[in-house]
């Protein structure tokens, strides 16, 4: 498989789980693409698609080679109105605490 991209939804203004996130990756070296919603009415879209909300950070795998803006496999669904908040949805997740965020990037080998 060719290397993935870790997309990192999020917003210019403040954050606190966007900040919170950013420090994790940062601390372990972890690139990412950011991309901010709040000024890309495309992202907007897409976000809203996704999670139902304007969640963020909201963080994804894509694969460069077939499609750099989307995850890599369809988010696992959530149940109508209800928040995305700390799932992980396979090659999705949104606004985890550390331990959920941790978790996921173990499953992409991203750290140990």
């Amino acid at each position: 498989m060719p290397p993935l991209t870790l997309v990192f939804i999020t917003r210019t203004f403040g954050c606190p789980m966007a900040t919170l996130a950013r420090r994790v990756l940062d601390d372990y070296g972890v690139p990412f693409r950011e991309v901010f919603y709040d000024t890309d009415p495309v992202w907007r879209e897409r976000l809203l698609a996704w999670t139902g909300f304007l969640s963020v950070p909201t963080l994804f795998m894509a694969d460069p080679a077939t499609d750099p803006d989307a995850p890599i496999e369809t988010p696992a669904p959530l149940e109508a109105g209800a928040s995305p908040r700390g799932i992980d949805r396979g090659a999705m997740v949104t606004e985890p605490f550390e331990d959920e965020l941790l978790a996921w990037l173990r499953k992409f080998g991203l750290v140990e």
